[in-house]
């Protein structure tokens, strides 16, 4: 594989650019991921997967937001993770394994492949906690549901949960992307997030769907996302608005969400690569 080689993939359009720790000749700083990831100057992405070793798992993932800023999980970003590992052959054609990301160690499994590649892939997502010290929120309540948030002049009833990562769940009526695209910055920013806050609008459908707009932290409006879904879906469970087993869709597309009795969540979606190649030297020598 020569240096510098990168993957394009999406999950549902929310796209990522994959990269080696050890296979890049430059540091991926925070200039490095905002250039990589601008469609003028870069090659355009929603964020960058960076391949590291893990002593904890069989690979180790560090998930970077377009604004240079560090994520702790990425439900898309792990299932283009993985369909990189198995497609490159990192894996040895294993169809299980384990990554360990900033928010904790996840099991992987291919679920389909379609002329030897990976098409659908599972991801343990781990256990959703509604703690608010450890989301974290700074409230007084020991869990935020239902907690009334003044956003300039609108009040919203916020669900918060972390699945990994921080969420901010509001179920509302009707689906509107300029409400979502005006607030939802004002919300993830919000002081009495300290880590700042991904934020989904949920309208259900009926115990089995839900339909979802996203705000994603350091991203903005989001196409679809692995993570807000897992967290939607635990919200709407916890809330006991849909049953375990939740189709949550949004524009990008569909996923498939099962959360057990403890809160454990699976995910089950799609990933397709886009393109491959190597980065530029002109490109890569900017960032040395």
């Amino acid at each position: 594989m020569k240096k510098n080689f990168f993957v394009k993939s999406h999950g549902l359009g929310n796209e990522y650019i994959v990269l080696q720790q050890d296979n890049i000749d430059f540091n991926l700083t925070e200039e490095a991921i905002k250039t990589l990831c601008n469609v003028h100057f870069g090659i355009g992405s929603d964020g960058i997967l960076l391949k590291v070793d893990s002593k904890n798992a069989d690979f180790g993932l560090r998930i970077f937001n377009p604004d240079g800023s560090e994520a702790e999980k990425s439900g898309n970003g792990l299932r283009i993770f993985c369909k990189f590992l198995y497609d490159y052959g990192f894996t040895n054609g294993k169809k299980q394994w384990t990554v360990e990301t900033k928010g904790g160690i996840v099991n992987a499994k291919v679920e389909a492949e379609e002329n030897g590649k990976a098409k659908v892939i599972t991801i343990d997502m781990g256990r959703a906690t509604f703690k608010a010290k450890e989301i974290p929120v700074n409230v007084e309540t020991d869990e935020v549901l239902d907690y009334p948030l003044k956003v300039e002049d609108k009040e919203f009833l916020i669900n918060c949960v972390s699945v990994g990562n921080p969420h901010c769940v509001i179920v509302v009526d009707d689906l509107s992307d300029e409400e979502v695209k005006k607030y939802g910055k004002l919300i993830e920013n919000h002081p009495i997030f300290p880590n700042r806050i991904n934020v989904q609008f949920v309208k259900p459908i009926d115990k089995n769907t839900v339909e979802i707009r996203i705000w994603e932290r350091g991203a903005g409006y989001t196409l679809a996302s692995g993570s807000s879904s897992s967290a939607v879906a635990s919200v709407m469970v916890k809330k006991g608005i849909t049953d375990k087993n939740v189709l949550v869709k949004m524009p990008g597309g569909e996923l498939k969400i099962s959360i057990d009795e403890n809160f454990d969540i699976k995910m089950t979606g799609e990933v397709e690569e886009i393109c491959s190649g190597i980065l530029s030297e002109e490109l890569v020598k900017k960032f040395k």
